[in-house]
């Protein structure tokens, strides 16, 4: 897998943001013989897009993909518009995500990409986008399953368990952790049981959870509980916030490493961007 964005809220920039970088929620996961699998579309997939029509330039042919959205959260798909490989005919990606409360996701999503928030709507790309209920299609690849869990978020928001061989990805970006921050939900268990990478919302320290407490997010102790819990190897801490440099991410990776009990994980880092990880199978 690799990072293309790993903040939360909103995209940041700056020279304290180097390190960890500044766009939102994107991860792209490469599986041998499959086509690309995204997890989430944030702003970092513009980026990804520029990355990918690269490939595909050289390759000679239109984009194949498929993206798991978490949720519908401007920071998580407010890079749609702007990836670039839809703008090439024969182009198909195909996004699963929650069920909305009010109407299909296939309704739901593309009026956030028309004017007056955007020039075009998203019928007008010249690649097709096609929209799935996480929760009741089968997100099967080649090589690969994946299955959706409702977690706990302002709004309509799932967590996906990614599945290949042996090697298993738990991804839960935005996570509201409960009150004592100690009980760990059966779905997130469902989803995160012996994962060999966990990537999990961190966005809060201890004393910024006691301001924010209905905010829908976790802390980074909160993270490490969640891993320690469901047998993890190797938790990524996420979704950092925008107010946080890295500096301050340095800081709070360390405090996780720290936590008492953290030491029965395999590893703990940061999640950054442009940073690629092996997930199981030969690190």
């Amino acid at each position: 897998m690799t990072f293309f964005g790993t903040r939360g809220s909103c995209p940041c920039a700056g020279e304290g943001y180097q390190r960890y970088g500044g766009n939102t929620s994107c991860v792209l996961v490469t599986i041998p013989e499959s086509d690309p699998l995204i997890l989430d579309l944030g702003t970092g997939l513009r980026g990804l897009g520029t990355w990918l029509a690269t490939q595909l330039k050289a390759e000679g042919k239109p984009l194949r993909a498929s993206a798991l959205l978490t949720h519908l959260h401007y920071d998580h798909l407010l890079g749609l518009p702007f990836f670039s490989p839809l703008q090439d005919p024969g182009a198909v990606l195909n996004i699963y995500g929650p069920t909305q409360p009010d109407g299909p996701l296939s309704e739901v999503v593309p009026r956030a990409v028309q004017p007056p928030f955007f020039p075009l709507q998203l019928k007008e790309f010249r690649g097709e986008v096609h929209l799935y209920e996480a929760e009741t299609a089968d997100m099967v690849g080649d090589g690969y399953r994946a299955i959706a869990r409702r977690v706990d978020h302002p709004g309509a928001t799932v967590g996906y368990r990614v599945s290949s061989g042996d090697s298993v990805l738990a991804y839960i970006p935005d996570h509201q952790a409960p009150l004592d921050r100690q009980l760990v939900p059966d779905a997130v268990h469902e989803l995160c049981d012996g994962a060999d990478v966990l990537i999990h919302d961190a966005q809060y320290s201890d004393e910024e959870f006691a301001l924010l407490p209905d905010w829908g997010h976790s802390t980074v102790a909160y993270a490490v509980q969640v891993a320690v819990s469901c047998g993890v190897k190797h938790l990524v801490l996420f979704h950092h916030d925008p107010t946080h440099d890295d500096d301050e991410v340095d800081r709070l990776v360390a405090l996780a490493q720290a936590i008492p009990g953290a030491d029965q994980l395999e590893s703990i880092t940061g999640a950054r961007e442009g940073e690629t990880l092996a997930v199981g199978g030969k690190q």
